[in-house]
């Protein structure tokens, strides 16, 4: 799972501890997630993702910064997005959500999260 985002806010912390805890609870299934801050200013921060972490008691979610607020161009990140979440397994996407500015929000963080079955491997 790869999150990537324009912005840091409250419903962005709260995915990240929540995916935090699926990755925890489905280390067996080889589970993993990352968060990419795109920015174009990346010095700046840095700090930023560190308090995060620390605050939210972020263990097994690495949080990165990319140089660029534009993103990777083979993820093909839309411009309007402030919150991308990509989920695949297999080579295959299984969920791809695209929040625009102001549409990240608490029914946000639980649709994805409910949607982490999708690339787990069936039992």
């Amino acid at each position: 799972m790869c999150v990537f985002t324009r912005t840091l806010s409250d419903d962005l912390a709260s995915l990240v501890k929540q995916i935090d805890a699926e990755v925890e609870k489905n280390e067996s299934q080889k589970m993993a997630a990352f968060v990419v801050l795109l920015s174009d200013h990346p010095d700046t921060e840095d700090a930023k993702l560190k308090a995060l972490a620390k605050d939210h008691k972020i263990e097994n979610v690495p949080l990165t910064v990319f140089r660029d607020s534009k993103g990777p161009e083979n993820y093909k990140i839309s411009p309007e997005a402030e919150v991308t979440v990509l989920m695949w397994r297999e080579r295959s996407v299984k969920v791809n959500h695209a929040f625009a500015k102001g549409k990240f929000d608490k029914n946000a963080v639980k649709r994805v999260v409910a949607e982490t079955p999708k690339i787990l491997n069936e039992p």
